[in-house]
């Protein structure tokens, strides 16, 4: 398979892991060759409830058996799909109370841009240095890495940029900005958090000049910070919030919520403002249901902080600098680069699956499922921990 897997699928990378899967479930992906794996990375932050949790399959077969895509979105109004905006609506802040479904957390920046474009007139967008925000055209037109962005250029126009948390930065959002993109919580950058009130800053900027403030919740959505959404943790409320990975369960999906006013900008002049073909198909739709409720009627959410203290007493060691981020959206950061690759790779030789972040190097990903239990965290933390001591003999 993993011949065929390199011949005639293309490759994000050169150096792919190639790990070759038969089955997971909970916290562990199988391999092929009988090996077991303890997955600390959870698909990149989209396996909320880790591999194929019983709620969100039964969710799937369920569904599946009554009917599969039947029209594009937004015509036909499907149980699954309805039952989801509405729920989201109950569980995110006035007034966010629309939900525009995707199939990406990319698709759904590039539908969060043009709707800062259509609401206000404007057409000036401001990103921070150092985002990520997918890799389509408009989100690749929101970095700063002209390495990533130069072999597609020209990109969209009229982009520019802020320093993350740097307040002084504020005074470039003006009349001619339609609206501000940021992460709550910098992912590829190092999972840096905003401080000294740095969202509300911005959003307080934004009303002064009529610009809208979107905040990417691709991977801090859906309780992976100790609440449901991440900017609850900083006492603001965007105009609007843009969702992914975690939604889904492990099935793909993406989102941006606004208030009703901003959203039915899209439905007119012109029509179809933004439009896909399976947006809220109704499976995967199913499957978001069933993720959000275990979420909401469970303890994982509260508990992710209290696995957080766990990982952050494990990981110490000479060779780890800090642990930045919150909750189970946790980055070691270590003292090379180096050190990062061998212990991305070592672990995977010993079961255990690490994964780098986009733009800082010296950063080791830990994303892993939310019902992640302790004694697993133990057993990860202790291999991390086993190869960093090779590391300095």
């Amino acid at each position: 398979m993993k011949q065929d897997f390199l011949k005639y699928q293309a490759q994000t990378s050169p150096y792919p892991l190639a790990l070759e899967v038969s089955h997971a479930s909970g916290s562990y992906i199988y391999s092929t060759d009988g090996g077991k794996h303890l997955d600390f990375v959870a698909g990149v932050s989209a396996c909320t409830l880790g591999h194929c949790h019983p709620r969100v399959v039964n969710a799937i077969k369920e569904q599946s058996e009554k009917y599969l895509h039947v029209m594009v979105y937004g015509e036909y109004a499907q149980g699954p799909a309805v039952e989801l905006c509405k729920l989201l609506a109950e569980y995110l802040p006035a007034p966010l109370e629309k939900t525009y479904l995707t199939n990406s957390g990319t698709e759904a920046i590039e539908g969060a841009l043009k709707l800062a474009r259509r609401y206000t007139g404007r057409s000036g967008i401001i990103a921070a240095k150092n985002a990520y925000h997918g890799n389509t055209m408009g989100s690749l037109s929101l970095m700063t890495y002209e390495e990533r962005q130069k072999p597609f250029r020209p990109l969209i126009p009229d982009v520019s940029w802020i320093e993350f948390n740097k307040e002084e930065d504020l005074g470039k959002i003006t009349e001619h900005t339609a609206g501000v993109i940021l992460e709550s919580i910098q992912g590829g950058a190092g999972f840096i958090q905003p401080q000294n009130d740095y969202l509300k800053k911005v959003k307080n900027r934004c009303e002064e000049v009529g610009a809208l403030l979107i905040l990417d919740e691709i991977q801090p959505g859906f309780g992976r910070t100790g609440k449901l959404f991440g900017f609850q943790n900083f006492d603001m409320v965007p105009d609007v919030v843009v969702m992914g990975k975690g939604m889904g369960g492990g099935m793909p999906i993406g989102a941006f919520t606004a208030s009703a006013e901003m959203m039915d900008k899209l439905s007119h002049d012109p029509k179809m403002g933004h439009i896909t073909t399976f947006g809220g198909n109704p499976v995967i739709a199913s499957a978001v249901l069933a993720t959000l409720k275990e979420l909401i009627e469970g303890n994982l959410v509260k508990e992710t902080l209290d696995k957080e203290k766990l990982f952050r007493k494990l990981l110490v060691h000479p060779l780890i600098t800090e642990v930045r981020g919150r909750g189970l959206m946790l980055a070691p950061i270590v003292t090379s680069e180096e050190i990062v690759n061998e212990l991305v790779l070592r672990a995977q030789n010993k079961g255990l699956v690490l994964f780098w972040l986009l733009f800082e190097g010296k950063a080791v990903r830990i994303t892993p499922p939310l019902t992640i239990s302790e004694e697993e965290i133990k057993e990860g933390c202790g291999i991390i921990i086993d190869i960093l001591d090779e590391l300095t003999q």
